[in-house]
């Protein structure tokens, strides 16, 4: 599993999701919550967040813990866009990747297309082996757990 710590007084994610701040929740379970972005890049943009604290993708594992997690991230992030922009032809799910997380605390982006203003796109461009944004599917296949290795030959 993910290197999951205790929350983190000084870690804004980690206050809103266990409702120390006025942000307003659109989603809450026992693994996650989601809210709308503070400083949003599309029509519609929600952050999906574990309640635990983990810092960025690049502390996740090939667990099935870790899968779980982030399918589950990915599931509420898509439900929630569908029933808030129906009208939307494109949607857009990934993480940012260190350097280029803004804050150290792992969040999915939900996106409702188009970009708003149309430059934030770039924001979102993933950098290859640099790293820059990676899709959340891309990141589950990266994450997904081995298959044990059959014995029967």
């Amino acid at each position: 599993m993910a290197m999951a710590g205790a929350a983190s007084p000084s870690c804004l994610f980690c206050q809103i999701a266990r409702s120390s701040t006025s942000t307003s929740l659109l989603h809450t379970d026992e693994k996650v919550v989601a809210f709308e972005d503070i400083n949003p890049s599309a029509l519609r943009h929600y952050l999906v967040i574990p309640v635990e604290h983990i810092s960025t993708v690049k502390d996740l594992q090939r667990t099935n813990e870790d899968h779980s997690l982030v399918s589950h991230m990915l599931t509420v992030g898509q439900t929630l866009l569908h029933r808030d922009a129906p009208q939307c032809k494109q949607y857009r799910f990934g993480f940012h990747q260190p350097p280029l997380n803004s804050v150290n605390h792992l969040h999915l982006h939900c996106l409702a297309l188009p970009f708003t203003p149309r430059w934030k796109h770039v924001k979102y461009l993933s950098l290859g082996p640099l790293g820059g944004f990676i899709e959340a599917d891309k990141l589950l296949e990266k994450i997904k757990p081995l298959s044990p290795i059959s014995s029967q030959m």
